[in-house]
C-alpha cells in the first residue's frame, strides 16, 4: 500500500462533497500536469491511503482521509467538448490524461494546518513535498513514515 495526498479547493470540491457522493466516492478527474498524471496512471492502486488537502482557501490543510478506489484510467472529461476540462489533444486512441476513482473514509478530528507542518522541525517531514517552497503539485506522495507522523498530531 502507498499513501498520497491530493489537493482540492474545497468551495469546488471539498472533502464534505466527496463524502456525500453515492458509495462515497467520485472520479479525480481533470488534473492536467504530467507528473500528476503518471502518478494517478502509474501508481496509484485500489486500497492506496490519501490524505484529502483543502487548497487555496483560509486555512490550507489536511481535513480527511480518503483511499483510492479504482486504478488509473483514461480522464473522459479530456474528450467531451463541453466539459470544464476538455483537452482537444486528447485522443480516447492514446489517451493524454488519467484519473483515479477516490473514496472517503473519514474526516480527520481537527485540519492540520499547512502553517503547523511548515512549523515541524521533524526529520519525519524531511522531504515531504508539501512543505518545499514552490510545489504546486496537486498530488504528492507521501511516506509511510511521514504518514504515521502526520497521523500522531491528529
Amino acid at each position: 500500500m502507498a499513501y498520497w495526498l491530493m489537493k482540492s479547493e474545497p468551495d469546488v470540491f471539498g472533502i464534505d462533497h466527496l463524502a456525500a457522493r453515492p458509495e462515497q466516492t467520485e472520479p479525480w478527474d481533470g488534473v492536467r500536469n504530467y507528473q500528476a498524471r503518471n502518478m494517478m496512471r502509474d501508481e496509484m492502486k485500489p486500497g492506496d491511503q490519501v490524505f484529502f488537502y483543502h487548497s487555496n482557501c483560509a486555512e490550507p490543510g489536511i481535513v480527511g482521509i480518503a483511499e483510492v478506489a479504482r486504478e488509473g484510467c483514461p480522464d473522459h472529461t479530456a474528450f467531451d467538448p463541453d466539459a470544464k476540462y476538455f483537452d482537444p489533444k486528447s485522443d480516447p486512441d492514446n489517451p493524454r490524461w488519467y484519473m483515479v476513482d477516490v473514496r472517503y473514509v473519514r474526516h480527520l478530528k481537527r485540519t492540520i494546518t499547512l502553517a503547523e507542518l511548515k512549523a515541524c522541525d521533524a526529520a519525519a517531514l524531511d522531504g515531504f513535498p508539501l512543505v518545499r517552497r514552490g510545489n504546486r503539485l496537486s498530488i504528492m506522495p507521501v511516506t509511510p513514515r511521514q504518514w504515521e507522523f502526520i497521523l500522531g498530531l491528529e
